[in-house]
């Protein structure tokens, strides 16, 4: 008899037993389904998640070794250091260039995943290793792609409103959830929870280890979900739309609240406890700070183009900056108290900043397109950008942790630590 794992055991989740075989390697190009390999838009075989060559382009940042330490046309007066051109740029063929998804996430054991068409591929920062997970098939897409926090099995958002859930390990699928009506564009795992954002404007709340599609339903967007995040301790989720209006939804109930002044609402609710509605565009960056509880950034984009900062206790707006352009996404870093923020319209740059000074540490260009995906790296030092110009960039932004701890997986380092600053 097969022993469960520990992760098995966790999410409940009650795998096959033909699933006891040895493991894929992530080295081999998969299958899925009956064990043939579905049609794909692409072939393994056209550079998909390759190094390449950046061309010399005159917004470039290879266009001249000495621009490195000198003058930079693309650096802004107040960066205090100029950035490095990116690590690795990879091939990313079909890459689509739509605000409203989420194709790249990169996991806690060190493995990138990226949506690309009708497949999900796997690239390993160990070794550089491509794995075709899986193809959806020719009337079905990738939407949207994200790891659990253990990093060992993957949610795919699709086309036609599904959510399912793989094992990166095995390359199997384990289970298929319904629910939503149309295209599910963005998802977010807490410790047990699964919530999936569509553009049906519903947000669904998934427990594995129930046999229902999903738990609860929570209507407040008025049109299309686009960006979801929990905060680190699990109790709040934040979503943004297509709306101009950002919503908080707490998932455990809040004791002696007063409902006129905080809009805060106990977890059987189904309108959000707050409304956050400075933004004057889609909000699809979200992000939770690391070092401060209930501290919240968000982004607007093409008509906004402002980083709000949120104290979710009362709802009370701390601190917005004019970046200039449409905010695509936001990250905190775990290792300093900054935050990375990715741009389209008009200038598709990355930039770092400071917080709660809001200066800016660098701004980093290359990408020819607007910015739409982000990742960092299990250890916090590196991110990996995504644009509809098909490739994926890796930038070394922010330093190690003062009192690092061990990583499982030791070959990360291999990515190279040459900081911006």
């Amino acid at each position: 008899m097969r022993m469960e794992s520990a992760e098995e055991k966790k999410w409940g989740l009650n795998l096959p037993a033909t699933m006891s075989g040895t493991s894929l390697r992530l080295d081999t190009f998969s299958c899925h389904g009956s064990g043939s390999v579905s049609p794909s838009i692409m072939s393994p075989s056209k550079n998909i998640l390759r190094f390449k060559t950046d061309s010399c382009g005159p917004t470039s940042p290879f266009s001249s070794p000495s621009t490195l330490g000198g003058h930079r046309n693309d650096l802004s007066s107040d960066t205090s250091t100029p950035p490095k051109p990116p690590r690795k740029i990879l091939d990313a063929p079909a890459l689509q260039d739509d605000f409203y998804l989420n194709l790249v996430d990169w996991s806690s054991q060190n493995v990138l995943a990226v949506g690309l068409g009708t497949s999900v591929y796997l690239w390993s920062a160990s070794n550089s290793k491509v794995t075709r997970l899986c193809d959806l098939g020719p009337h079905d897409g990738v939407c949207s792609v994200q790891w659990t926090k253990e990093g060992s099995y993957i949610s795919i958002g699709t086309c036609l409103g599904q959510v399912q859930i793989w094992d990166g390990t095995r390359c199997k699928r384990v289970r298929t959830l319904g629910g939503h009506q149309t295209r599910t564009g963005v998802l977010a795992w807490n410790s047990r929870i699964l919530a999936s954002g569509s553009r049906d404007r519903n947000i669904l709340q998934h427990d594995m280890r129930v046999s229902n599609d999903y738990i609860s339903q929570l209507v407040g967007h008025k049109s299309e979900v686009c960006g979801l995040k929990w905060s680190s301790d699990d109790r709040e989720l934040a979503s943004g739309g297509n709306d101009n209006q950002a919503c908080l939804f707490p998932s455990f109930p809040l004791q002696n609240y007063t409902i006129i002044i905080l809009l805060v609402w106990n977890q059987h609710s189904k309108q959000p406890a707050l409304r956050l509605t400075e933004h004057t565009a889609a909000v699809k960056a979200i992000s939770w700070s690391p070092h401060q509880s209930n501290l919240l950034a968000s982004g607007g984009g093409t008509a906004d183009r402002c980083i709000r900062f949120w104290n979710t206790t009362n709802g009370h707006q701390l601190n917005y900056i004019d970046t200039g352009s449409q905010v695509c996404n936001l990250a905190w870093s775990k290792n300093v108290n900054e935050l990375v923020s990715t741009h389209g319209y008009s200038q598709n740059q990355i930039m770092v900043w400071k917080y709660p000074s809001l200066a800016k540490v660098a701004t980093l260009t290359g990408h020819s397109m607007r910015v739409l995906y982000l990742a960092m790296s299990p250890d916090g030092q590196t991110i990996v950008t995504g644009a509809g110009d098909e490739t994926l960039r890796f930038w070394n932004i922010f330093p190690s942790m003062k009192a690092p701890t061990p990583v499982k997986d030791t070959a990360l380092w291999s990515l190279g630590r040459t900081q911006i600053r």
